[in-house]
């Protein structure tokens, strides 16, 4: 960060979504869960660490059964941004089960693509994605998330566990550079 002091960021950030914003949103995504899974509980997958803010937002609203585990991929931006490094994968107890992907935000798409090719290959039986955000981009993404909660504008956008520089992940609402 060359020296510059996290806080100094927030300062120049221009808010995109706010608090109350961001939570009626998280509401909304419940009660469509609510509906979706009442009769066949899924496994929850969080997916580690952007995926926590809205998992521990979510969960406490959803009133059907569900198991819960997490996973953690990431993909470095360096000379091949198609590399996704596994530091948690999927359980094997996945086969066969309907599986409910928990993730920040959906950007390109290529991380949470992997996700979900992993999880077929364990033989998942039905996979979705919810994502808090999803960034509109001009491009073709090979993945679609099937729960939204809010779009967001092709700017590095942080909180609500995206981060900025390894912080804010914890801001209650969204921010852009």
């Amino acid at each position: 960060m060359d020296n510059i002091n996290p806080k100094d960021y927030i300062k120049n950030a221009q808010i995109i979504h706010s608090q109350q914003t961001v939570n009626q949103a998280i509401t909304t995504m419940a009660t469509q869960l609510n509906s979706d899974y009442a009769s066949e509980p899924p496994v929850v997958l969080c997916v580690m660490g952007g995926g926590v803010y809205l998992t521990g937002q979510l969960l406490p609203k959803l009133d059907f059964l569900l198991e819960f585990d997490y996973i953690h991929a990431t993909r470095y931006h360096g000379i091949d941004g198609s590399v996704v490094e596994w530091l948690v994968k999927p359980k094997n107890t996945i086969h066969q089960r309907n599986i409910l992907i928990l993730d920040d935000i959906l950007d390109e798409g290529i991380t949470l693509k992997a996700i979900v090719d992993e999880c077929e290959k364990l033989g998942a039986k039905n996979i979705k994605i919810a994502v808090l955000v999803e960034k509109n981009l001009d491009i073709h993404k090979p993945i679609h998330a099937d729960y939204v909660g809010l779009m967001v504008p092709n700017l590095y956008v942080f909180g609500c566990g995206m981060d900025l520089y390894g912080w804010w992940r914890n801001l209650p609402a969204i921010y852009a550079l």
